[in-house]
């Protein structure tokens, strides 16, 4: 993917509170930065803390004016759901890709029988979005040692299709986490990224 004749680019990130989309986009965000883009994030996490919806999004480019990316102008949809793949879809630009980890989160009001179940997710997901890639990043994570590296199998994933040398990456997720989680978060990306 390359950025000429492209003022910006625009990536949605989807997800549920506690699943690392903020942290996602921080990496994606710092990669941005350290490829020498501008870079403009914003994020909406009102009940992110209790298992609700998470978005954020990142734009960049030679100059970004404004965080907000603007209803079906998303590049990419990154999702660590079916569900909120399904539910943001309008997010994505005609033509755009998701990528949406293979997960299926039950939702509280739906264990406690308040609302039906969403049926057959990924055939919806099929019909919602012609470019689309689904990938068990919790089966990959969980196979490494740690479910909670998911979003970062994820973010391997997303770094395949954007123009991003696969250094930066490396470089924003040393940045930004802990010493102690490094190893088992750069073998998550890298299995991501195969």
């Amino acid at each position: 993917m390359i950025l000429s004749g492209m003022d910006t680019f625009s990536i949605s990130l989807v997800g549920v509170g506690g699943q690392g989309t903020l942290l996602t986009s921080d990496i994606l965000a710092r990669t941005a930065a350290i490829a020498g883009m501008d870079v403009k994030k914003s994020e909406v996490h009102g009940m992110a803390q209790r298992g609700g919806s998470v978005i954020s999004q990142v734009r960049f480019g030679t100059k970004v004016c404004s965080p907000i990316v603007a209803e079906g102008a998303s590049d990419i949809l990154v999702a660590f759901e079916k569900l909120e793949a399904v539910r943001w879809r309008s997010l994505l630009k005609e033509g755009g890709t998701a990528l949406v980890n293979a997960l299926d989160l039950i939702p509280v009001t739906v264990s406690s029988g308040q609302q039906q179940a969403f049926p057959e997710t990924e055939a919806a997901l099929r019909s919602l979005y012609p470019r689309l890639t689904l990938i068990d990043a919790q089966g990959i994570a969980e196979k490494l040692g740690n479910a909670r590296a998911s979003n970062i199998v994820l973010c391997g994933a997303l770094a395949r299709i954007t123009p991003f040398a696969k250094e930066h990456w490396i470089q924003a997720l040393r940045d930004r986490l802990p010493e102690k989680m490094l190893d088992v978060n750069l073998a998550a990306f890298e299995a991501g990224y195969q």
